[in-house]
């Protein structure tokens, strides 16, 4: 089966671009080349602003029904080639084959989700001070956009920007990482086969600085949304600022685990086992610090044990793997630095550690017991394998804890008391907030953060809002 053709879409038009320039994508599980992703020219990205200029036009004034049955149409196509796609995105960043088609699945049903919302964008009228008098309070889609998205899902990442804003009816000049570039191409020719107009989407590659300098600073897009860090998003947010472009800005996590003694343990454990391992651990709301109260940290631990020895680490494309690599080399040492930095500071390393063989950019499933505030990886986003636990006593010193660092993108608990998952509902300090479930991120909900970990949401109508702007109308009869 042949790897994606790597290109940039422009106005419609597949190219290679003008730069002569390219970068090597490669395989994380075998550090294979898989091909050469062409980047942008100044020249490119100009010619993708006028087009997405265009397409704005085109779209915004397509009726919302027939822009429902053109992304319709292109989520079919994704479900007819998605043993393809998700072949390509596994072998782009490694994660498990299943969890790929799990990814793609979702996409499509952002897809399909967005497209169908779009026809329920409703405005209102309010009720007139005088006869004769209409007031009428318009949603309509806020212009040319942009998006910057981040390695780490390839499909999701790309899509609920990209299906946001369709479904608005605004056009968008998306740049994907280009360490995961198949994916967003794939999305690309599917809706561009289902009948996009051209220009609507417009897909680049190219230095991340540059192209997000170059495109910010223009007056043809109207908003930005980014998935990535909170050093980048800040920087881009200034960028916004020079032309009053609104930001959507989904940054790091950190999210807390409260573990309680009258929860049912072994099934927190073994969900959070899940949750942390999942994609190597390269997800932003990932459960990345575990603080079990005292008389539960016992057998939580040892479950959490138990269940990162049971990982069949591998290459994704191998039935039997259930945790792939990390996305480049320049990951593991980083793993290192944390494991090092932990037992510095008293914790012990129960099971994992380091790295695994000597191909690949493999990094054992690791659990850190006796894990203080003090160590790093209790402070700074790990995005990796590693489960650092620490115990509790009561439940304001949980609380506490949990919310004591400056991000707020998800916050998960276990506990039995339902005073206690009331109190957790009430003062734990994130946007997302699973209590008894890990599940915080569906389609039809918004997905977002609060302080360090960015504002605005992607998902559910939170996230068709934020492509649109809100125009009042008054009429009055002559």
């Amino acid at each position: 089966m042949p790897y994606e053709k790597l290109e940039l879409l422009i106005d419609g038009e597949w190219t290679s671009g003008t730069s002569g320039k390219s970068e090597t994508v490669t395989n994380p599980a075998t550090e294979e080349s898989l091909g050469e992703l062409p980047l942008a020219s100044t020249a490119d990205l100009d010619r993708a602003l006028e087009a997405s200029a265009r397409g704005f036009e085109v779209w915004s004034r397509t009726p919302a029904i027939k822009r429902q049955q053109i992304m319709e149409k292109a989520a079919r196509l994704l479900e007819e080639r998605s043993e393809d796609i998700s072949r390509n995105l596994t072998m782009d960043m490694g994660k498990p084959l299943a969890e790929a088609k799990l990814e793609l699945n979702f996409a499509i049903d952002v897809l399909r989700w967005y497209g169908e919302e779009g026809k329920r964008m409703y405005g209102r009228l309010v009720p007139a001070r005088m006869p004769g008098l209409r007031q009428m309070v318009m949603r309509e889609p806020v212009g040319p956009t942009l998006a910057f998205v981040a390695w780490n899902f390839p499909a999701n990442n790309v899509m609920r920007k990209v299906a946001g804003a369709l479904g608005a009816g605004c056009s968008m000049i998306i740049k994907p990482s280009e360490e995961t570039p198949s994916t967003a191409i794939a999305i690309g020719r599917a809706l561009q086969d289902a009948g996009l107009p051209d220009g609507v989407l417009n897909i680049v590659f190219g230095d991340p600085a540059e192209v997000s300098s170059h495109l910010i600073a223009s007056p043809v897009a109207k908003k930005v949304s980014f998935t990535g860090s909170v050093e980048v998003g800040k920087h881009l947010q200034k960028l916004a600022a020079d032309t009053l472009k609104r930001c959507t800005l989904e940054l790091g996590g950190h999210a807390p685990v409260l573990v309680f003694a009258d929860s049912d343990v072994e099934r927190a454990a073994k969900m959070c086992a899940a949750g942390k391992f999942r994609n190597a651990g390269q997800v932003c709301i990932s459960p990345t610090r575990f603080l079990v109260q005292e008389d539960a940290v016992e057998d939580f631990t040892r479950i959490m044990v138990r269940e990162a020895e049971a990982l069949k680490v591998g290459n994704g494309l191998d039935e039997d793997t259930t945790m792939g690599p990390l996305i480049g080399e320049r990951r593991l040492p980083v793993m290192e630095g944390f494991v090092a930095d932990a037992v510095e500071h008293g914790a012990s390393v129960l099971t994992g550690g380091a790295r695994l063989g000597n191909q690949g950019h493999f990094f054992a499933p690791t659990v850190l017991g006796n894990v203080t505030d003090e160590a790093r990886i209790m402070n700074e986003e790990p995005f990796g394998p590693i489960a650092p636990i620490s115990s509790f006593k009561s439940l304001d010193e949980g609380i506490e804890r949990a919310n004591r660092l400056p991000f707020g993108l998800a916050a998960y608990a276990f506990a039995g008391s339902e005073r206690t998952i009331a109190a957790l509902g009430a003062r734990m300090e994130a946007g997302m907030v699973g209590i008894n479930s890990l599940v915080v991120s569906t389609p039809e909900t918004p997905f977002g953060g609060i302080e360090d970990s960015g504002y605005g949401s992607e998902g559910g109508i939170e996230g068709l809002e934020v492509f649109t702007r809100v125009r009042l109308v008054t009429e009055t009869a002559v």
